[in-house]
Parts: structure tokens; C-alpha cells; sequence
């Protein structure tokens, strides 16, 4: 496998051989042309001296464009996968056992370790981007050649996985190192990134300079993308880059022009890139399957034993990462927090559906051994480095909020939040803000209407679709609230009708909702105001915008990879809801809110489900059920008798705020 590797590897450098010939072409002309005038065998006519200048003037401009291709090229910064570096002081013992493996393994130890949000460990190679770090760094340079590539380790491995799980994990992934330092694979490699680094380039939007001089992108980037970080010297400090143009208006200029030709130069560069890499493409993913191939194979003798146990334990974490990054954590991301202890949540979460799920029986009783994590020093510490990573990773660099001091002012930070305080910060300001929107709904769709006349400004409206902006408020109407979309004088207090009189609206109680609810009609036009209002919260990036309610279990295809939309990190999140969906979550959590405010009941978290409700210490499993049946068939019955035995008065005011 390691020969058939380095078989595909020669034929990428092959590509690069021949697009050199190709540009050596003119020039090899143009010399033929002129060892030819000077031994007489192409005579001093006017057409060989014709000739000779148009192939000499030719070679010129393709040595010129090869010479600037190749720089763009060398010097191309491939993408690189955010991580949280882990050097080895902070964590001496998984350094050692790294090193270990690749004594054992007889290949180079990787040159760092850093740990990914995700599922996943591979090898990386930094060199090329000049970002590798750790003790390879230190001793060859992070931008030279022969560095070995860093280990990116899921973070989750070391949370769920026993030290010796972890070590026939990693194996077949450190033996990787050692085709890494044959040296036509490592120019092979340099070669395809380049060419990556250089069509990215490319396909980037066209960059301006700012009032400030630095040049932007007129589109903001991707969801998820890290902020750029800068070059940093020895002490965390910003570390030189070379001269400087000079400050003040000739300085910004200077940027300005060199920025336009940067992508000048990249935009002429990304098709010949673009040919290259399609023609080395198939060599270069051969070459990686061959060197994978030979990886398994050289680990094969270290811990045979545990390494099906170790790809079991793979399949389980993941399962409880996906549950808890898109139950648990993404209704908080989505409020601007973020729980700082994802990793330890994990181990709760893969505890709890290893306690609900017989196929994983007995994966409990590996708890009692040494967990990965205390190969670190100050686990606490790199859990929340990751935990904030992941929240980045999902939603950005900042929290989607909008600032409260205008669009020109700093977006706020990310804010953390521990999971003893999730319930209060979190489930509770879900429900909060799910309630309020179902009543202002209420008020703004009036009582219900027969379904053979509805009323056409409210049920004829199709909801918003996700992305499309809230419609203006026409001058002269009343403001409008952010809850609703009519125009109401405050949130529940007195309306302004049309007819000039004040009426006072009925209060956010229970029993309204399910007197709705059991009327007939009126059920339609509720839920599209509930779709319109959520669509324009999410295009406007508000707070509020939440995943699903206690008791609405998963829908349909939400598990499915192929019916579901995939997250950054792979991780498949729900697909959007309907109207009626998203209705019974809302009328569920203003059940929840009642029952939280009369009868004592308790926000939660349940570590697969997320937001659950607790009554008498115990989590409530049928609401879901019941509020579906009330807002699919008008069924209130059941939601009656469940109320009074919880204790609920439906009577009394919701809580809102």
C-alpha cells in the first residue's frame, strides 16, 4: 500500500512537471531561435528576426506568469481546522502516551496535539500554512519543510473514552506520521494544498479597503467562520510581518492598491490552479487511501485487542454528541450562551441513553476505569476552550443578537453558563418567549372564525418565509410590538381598534387557549402568524429562537442525514417545522409556564431531550402527546384532566417576561 501510495504521489508531482514544461515551452523556443541565428542555420532574414523577438517576447511574459503562479502557489495558505491546541505542559501524560505510540509505531511523533468539537481525530499538516505549533514548531519552524504533521483528537474521545480505548483509537491515526515524512508523498501534499489554497483564493468575493485602510470583503463571511487570527510572537503578542506602509492617507492608499492586486493576481491565477488540481485530483485521494491503508496496517499490532471495543465507543459518542449539540446546547447558542461544559455533558448524556437504550448495556460499567480526561492537567479549563469553539463553530464568531446600541455599535460576546443555571437561563426563557409570542398571536388574529368564512387579512396570509425581511410599518399606524404584529398599545393591555374606542384585551391565560382551541376554525390562521413571526425573528437574527419544546419529541427524518440540512461539524440538526408544529410547541411551553408559576412544577434539562418539564421531581413524558392532540384535532379534554391533576388553574395569568 505504501508503494502504490507513493505511485500516485509521483504522478501528482507529474502534474507539476508538466505545467513547468509547458511554461518553458516559449522559452526553449526562443533559445533554439537564437542558437540558430548565431550557427547560421536560421539566416538573418526578416522573418527569423521577426520571429526570434515575437517567441523571445512570448517567452518573456510566460516565464513572467509562470514565476507569479508559482509564488501564488508556494506561498498559499490552505484552510485550516479551527481547533484549541493543547501543549505539553497542559497535558504531559496524553503527550507521553502520544509519543509512546509512535516509538511503538517506529514513525516520526506528531508535532503538536489539539483537540476538535467534533467526532473525528485525523492528521494535519500545517506546514503549509505556517500555523503548525507545539515542540515540531519549536525545533524546525512552524512554516518549514519536514515538520510533522499535529494531531487533531474529537474532544469528546477524551471525555467518553478509557485511557487504553483512547490509545487503540489514536493508533491507526499516529502511524499516519510515518508515510507523512516520505519525502515525494510530503511534496505531493504541499503541492495539492497549494493548488486548494490558491482556487480558494480565487472564488473569494472581491475585497475593498475600509475607512481604516484594511481590506474587507463586501459580504460577510460564512456562518461559523472563525474571526482571522493574527501572528503571534513568542509571548502572545502580535509578531511583525514585515514593513509596514506608512501610516496616515498615503498609507491607506498603499493598502488599498496592494489589496486590489493581491486579488488581482488570484483571480488570474485560480483557473490554471483550478486545471492542475482537477488533473491531480484523482492521483492525490488514491495517494491518501493508499496511505491510510498502510497506517491500519502498521498499527495492527498495537492494542488489537481493544480496538473494536474503542470503534464501539466511537459510535456511541457520537450519537450522544449529535443529541446533546442539537437538543441541549443549540437553544442556548441561540440565546447568546453558551454552556461552558459540553465535553462533561456528554458523559451525562452517553450515561442516560446508555440507561434507556439495552444495546448499550454494560457500557456503564467502564466508568470505574481512568477516563481520558485526566491525561490533562486542568480538564476544567480545555472543556470550556472547546465548549466556546463549538458555540463559534454553529452560529459565529459572536452570538446572532443584535447590539442594543445600533448596527454600528460591537455585536455582544458570547455569554457563559453553567448547567446548574441552564434550566433558569435557558428552558425558562424559552418558554417565556415562546408563551408571549402565542398570545400576542391571540390578540393579533382575533377570536375564532368559522372555517367556511375566514377572515382574509389574517388567515388568507401565507407565513414569511426564513430569510425574508419583516414587511414596513406604513406611516401613521401605531408601533408595532415585538411579540406581534398588530397594532397594539402594549403587550397585553388595551388595544387600539380601528373604531377609535379602547377595549381591554383578554389577559394570557390558559383557559383563552384552549377556548381557541375548541372553537371551530381559527386554528390555520394562528399558525401561520406563528410561522410569520418566527421566520422575521430569524431573519432579523432576534433572541428567542428556539429548537424544539419539552414534549414534542423528534420529527420525522430529523435523525436522517440525507432528509436533514448538516451542521458544520457533520452533526444533523432539525429540518424546518410546520405550522402546526411550531404551534403545539409554543401552546407547550405556555403550558409549561403555567404549570411552572401555579403548581410548583420545575424547568429542567434533560441531557438526549434538552427542555423538559419536572413535576414532583419527576420529568412529564405525556404533554407532548396531549398538546398535539388539542392543536391536530381540537381535542381539550385530555389536556384538561392533565392540568388539574398537576394543579394547573387555567385561569390565572402566564408569566411572560
Amino acid at each position: 500500500m505504501a508503494r502504490s501510495a507513493r505511485a500516485h504521489a509521483l504522478a501528482v508531482l507529474r502534474v507539476r512537471s508538466t505545467a513547468l514544461a509547458v511554461a518553458l515551452l516559449p522559452a526553449a523556443a526562443a533559445v533554439i531561435l537564437w542558437v540558430g541565428r548565431t550557427t547560421g542555420q536560421f539566416g538573418p532574414g526578416p522573418g527569423w528576426e521577426t520571429a526570434r523577438w515575437s517567441v523571445t517576447g512570448l517567452a518573456v511574459v510566460a516565464l513572467a506568469c509562470a514565476a507569479v503562479a508559482g509564488l501564488v502557489i508556494a506561498r498559499g495558505r490552505p484552510a485550516v481546522s479551527p481547533t484549541v491546541p493543547v501543549d505539553e505542559r497542559a497535558a504531559p501524560d496524553l503527550h507521553a502516551l502520544v509519543r509512546d505510540l509512535a516509538d511503538r509505531l517506529e514513525v516520526p511523533a506528531p508535532s503538536a496535539i489539539a483537540l476538535t468539537p467534533d467526532c473525528d481525530s485525523w492528521l494535519e499538516d500545517r506546514t503549509h500554512s505556517g500555523t503548525a505549533t507545539g515542540e515540531g514548531s519549536a525545533r524546525g519552524g512552524g512554516g518549514q519543510r519536514g515538520t510533522a504533521p499535529v494531531l487533531v483528537i474529537g474532544s469528546p474521545f477524551l471525555w467518553w473514552m478509557r485511557v487504553a480505548e483512547l490509545r487503540a483509537l489514536l493508533a491507526p491515526v499516529v502511524a499516519g506520521t510515518g508515510p507523512s515524512a516520505h519525502p515525494d508523498i510530503a511534496a505531493a501534499r504541499r503541492f495539492v494544498r497549494g493548488l486548494d489554497a490558491a482556487v480558494a483564493n480565487a472564488e473569494r468575493p472581491m475585497e475593498r479597503p475600509d475607512a481604516f485602510g484594511h481590506a474587507s470583503a463586501q459580504g460577510p463571511g460564512p456562518p461559523g467562520a472563525p474571526e482571522p487570527a493574527e501572528q503571534s510572537g513568542p509571548h502572545g503578542t502580535a509578531a511583525p510581518s514585515g514593513p509596514r506602509p506608512p501610516s496616515g492617507p498615503l498609507g491607506r492608499a498603499a493598502r488599498g492598491g496592494a489589496a486590489v492586486l493581491r486579488r488581482v493576481v488570484h483571480r488570474l491565477v485560480g483557473p490554471v490552479a483550478r486545471l492542475m488540481l482537477r488533473a491531480a485530483g484523482p492521483h492525490a485521494a488514491a495517494m491518501e487511501q493508499g496511505v491510510a491503508a498502510a497506517a491500519a496496517d502498521r498499527a495492527q499490532a498495537v492494542d488489537h485487542g481493544l480496538r473494536a471495543a474503542a470503534q464501539e465507543q466511537v459510535g456511541l459518542a457520537y450519537a450522544g454528541w449529535d443529541r446533546l449539540l442539537t437538543r441541549v446546547a443549540l437553544p442556548a447558542w441561540r440565546l447568546g450562551l453558551w454552556p461552558t461544559r459540553l465535553d462533561a455533558g456528554v458523559v451525562c448524556a452517553l450515561t442516560e441513553l446508555s440507561r434507556r437504550d439495552r444495546l448499550a448495556e454494560g457500557f456503564t460499567s467502564r466508568l470505574g476505569e481512568r477516563p481520558a480526561c485526566d491525561l490533562l492537567k486542568e480538564p476544567g479549563n480545555v472543556d470550556g476552550a472547546v465548549s466556546l469553539l463549538a458555540a463559534r463553530l454553529f452560529l459565529g464568531p459572536r452570538p446572532p443578537l443584535p447590539s442594543a446600541s445600533g448596527p454600528h455599535e460591537a455585536a455582544p460576546e458570547w455569554t457563559p453558563v453553567e448547567w446548574s443555571a441552564y434550566p433558569e437561563e435557558v428552558v425558562d426563557r424559552i418558554w417565556r418567549a415562546e408563551a408571549a409570542r402565542l398570545f400576542a398571536a391571540l390578540d393579533t388574529t382575533g377570536p375564532a372564525q368559522p372555517a367556511a368564512a375566514p377572515r382574509p387579512a389574517e388567515s388568507a396570509a401565507p407565513p414569511l418565509a426564513v430569510g425574508r425581511p419583516a414587511p414596513a410599518t406604513t406611516v401613521g399606524t401605531a408601533p408595532r410590538t415585538a411579540e406581534g404584529d398588530g397594532p397594539l398599545s402594549s403587550r397585553y393591555g388595551r388595544s387600539a381598534p380601528d373604531d377609535g374606542t379602547d377595549h381591554e384585551l383578554p389577559g394570557p391565560t390558559l383557559a383563552r387557549v384552549l377556548d381557541r382551541f375548541a372553537s371551530p376554525g381559527g386554528v390555520d390562521a394562528l399558525a401561520a402568524r406563528i410561522s410569520a413571526e418566527v421566520a422575521r425573528a430569524e431573519a432579523a437574527s432576534a433572541p428567542g429562537v428556539i429548537g424544539a419544546s419539552p414534549g414534542a419529541g423528534s420529527l420525522p427524518g430529523a435523525g436522517d442525514t440525507h432528509l436533514a440540512p448538516l451542521a458544520p461539524m457533520g452533526l444533523p440538526l432539525q429540518p424546518p417545522r410546520g405550522g402546526k408544529e411550531l404551534l403545539a410547541d409554543h401552546v407547550t411551553a405556555a403550558v409549561c409556564c403555567a404549570a411552572v408559576d401555579t403548581a410548583g412544577a420545575t424547568p429542567g434539562l434533560d441531557w438526549l431531550d434538552g427542555p423538559a418539564l419536572y413535576v414532583d421531581g419527576e420529568r412529564s413524558n405525556e404533554l407532548g402527546a396531549l398538546v398535539l392532540a388539542l392543536v391536530e384535532d381540537g381535542e381539550a379534554a385530555g389536556l384538561r384532566d392533565w392540568l388539574a391533576s398537576v394543579g394547573v388553574r387555567p385561569e390565572k395569568p402566564v408569566r411572560l417576561v
